[in-house]
């Protein structure tokens, strides 16, 4: 039977790369998506030691592992060519280097991943064929679609005593925070990007979380206007200008300041020198386990 292009099919939908399964794509090419191991969760990395003359065991710190994905169903084209076409298009997208595998969710989830198998495609008749194809996602968080922001200037303080007064007189001024509120709507830590725009005389990012513990990125150096410090809180990387890497001169406290699962952490951007011009950026994802 012939079907609609753009529709969308019963069942799982997802998209690797530009191929979107679970839909009919422009020539009419039915994408059914049956199968998707490893989506629900990756394996666990833990050690157990037995306790010497006593019961149970000495438990490591627990982590996951990258996430091995299969994606798996038939596909159904108007005519052979098509068919081919289509099976190409597939091996394609389940490429060597990171490609985004996007899924149809309530709430819209994606992971980046890369080929980690052999595609194994079988014809049925001369127009339809099953696959299976097998990519792993490095980062085995499931990320939302949605990339979420925030960009704050210095703190700047306004009003309060202006010379010559006249006393009594009353001490009043207003400080407007530096500040970005992050929320990580998932049930896994994420971890964001921060990016300082100069010029700023030796920047620092405090992130403040809700039981009262401070983590905090201290930078040594200043940077020139139009300089742009990048700093990733999951490679762990500091580059200046997109190029430079300027990681020996930032100091860590406390640990990374990453997003904790279902929970809100404010970052508190501060310099010795006030300039209105610089900015904190930081950008993050919610991401489930």
């Amino acid at each position: 039977m012939p079907y609609t292009p753009g529709a969308v099919l019963d069942g799982l939908q997802a998209t690797l790369g530009s191929v979107a399964l679970g839909a009919v794509d422009a020539n009419g090419v039915a994408w059914f998506l049956q199968t998707m191991e490893g989506w629900d969760s990756p394996d666990a990395r833990s050690e157990f030691t037995d306790r010497e003359a006593d019961h149970g065991a000495w438990a490591s710190p627990v982590y996951l592992s990258s996430r091995p994905i299969t994606l798996g169903g038939t596909i159904t084209a108007p005519t052979q060519a098509l068919l081919e076409t289509a099976m190409e298009q597939l091996r394609s997208a389940a490429g060597l280097t990171d490609t985004l595998l996007t899924v149809a969710e309530t709430i819209p989830k994606q992971a980046t991943v890369r080929r980690s198998g052999k595609p194994i495609m079988q014809y049925v008749t001369g127009n339809t064929a099953t696959y299976s194809v097998m990519v792993t996602a490095a980062d085995p968080r499931r990320y939302s679609t949605s990339l979420s922001a925030g960009t704050t200037a210095l703190p700047s303080t306004t009003g309060g005593l202006t010379f010559a007064v006249t006393f009594p007189v009353t001490f009043s001024a207003t400080t407007v925070a530096g500040s970005i509120a992050a929320v990580n709507s998932g049930n896994f830590e994420t971890r964001p990007v921060l990016t300082i725009t100069g010029p700023v005389v030796a920047p620092s990012i405090a992130a403040l979380y809700p039981d009262g513990t401070v983590r905090q990125l201290i930078y040594s150096l200043d940077l020139a206007s139009g300089d742009v410090l990048t700093i990733d809180t999951d490679a762990r990387t500091v580059l200046l200008n997109g190029a430079i890497s300027r990681r020996r001169f930032l100091t860590v406290s406390g640990g990374w300041p990453t997003i904790a699962a279902g929970q809100s952490v404010t970052y508190q951007f501060t310099s010795s020198t006030y300039n209105a011009t610089t900015t904190l950026t930081a950008t993050w994802r919610s991401a489930w386990m």
